[in-house]
């Protein structure tokens, strides 16, 4: 049985009473959306409203006015506003990872390939400044939202794999030493990455440069490639 959103509000009653609740729009759209259209709408402007506010700041009604949708709406597909922040979290890290596996490596030439995986999440925050706000925000709440997703642990090992499949690669051809352990490997690189994006405005005003200027940028991320790069060839 399909169901439209106009169903859904017209027909389930919640308790939306510590959330004010968005004013409906006096005409209805002649073709309601459907509930995929209408979750990923949710969840795209969830994720604008959590990166600008922070989870305590982000209020439902404001998600549900940026979506053009309804409270009743969110609280239907998501329960409660910390399941939306969840899924929120779970699609932020579901895309990095995504975008990491589909990166063209050439295996021949493990080195290039290396450079390039380590220079991927430095790259992927400066494009997508919105997930530093996202980690920033639930690493001050301690994590206890990410802690609650059932799926947050899957995504980073198809990435790992990847990186295992690229060392060994340089180990066969005599070119990586033996015993890098992968897992420290793809904390420091996406750490280097991080600091970086996160900390750009202070460090610039520290070291009065501007950290954001293409040559500054590219400089760090060469100089990260080969920080990482000199700890595992080998000597």
């Amino acid at each position: 049985m399909n169901t439209n959103d106009e169903d859904i509000r017209g027909s389930a009653a919640f308790d939306t009473s510590t959330e004010a609740s968005s004013p409906e729009p006096a005409k209805r759209k002649s073709r309601p959306r459907s509930a995929k259209t209408t979750r990923e709408n949710i969840l795209r402007a969830a994720k604008k409203i959590f990166s600008k506010d922070g989870y305590d700041g982000a209020r439902v009604d404001k998600i549900s006015k940026a979506a053009k949708s309804y409270d009743s709406l969110i609280y239907y597909y998501f329960g409660s506003k910390e399941k939306l922040f969840v899924e929120v979290l779970e699609g932020a890290y579901k895309d990095i990872f995504e975008a990491e596996k589909n990166l063209q490596l050439d295996m021949d030439d493990p080195v290039g390939s290396l450079r390039k995986i380590i220079e991927f999440p430095f790259r992927y925050y400066l494009a997508n400044p919105e997930i530093i706000t996202l980690l920033g925000t639930e690493n001050l709440q301690k994590g206890k939202h990410i802690g609650k997703s059932r799926t947050a642990d899957q995504y980073a090992l198809p990435a790992i794999s990847i990186l295992e499949d690229v060392i060994q690669r340089g180990v066969d051809k005599g070119l990586f030493r033996k015993g890098v352990n992968c897992r420290k490997l793809y904390m420091s690189m996406t750490a280097l990455g991080y600091f970086y994006v996160s900390n750009r405005y202070t460090f610039s005003a520290f070291l009065n440069v501007d950290l954001m200027d293409a040559e500054k940028i590219d400089g760090w991320a060469a100089y990260i490639s080969d920080l990482l790069l000199d700890s595992v060839l080998k000597k």
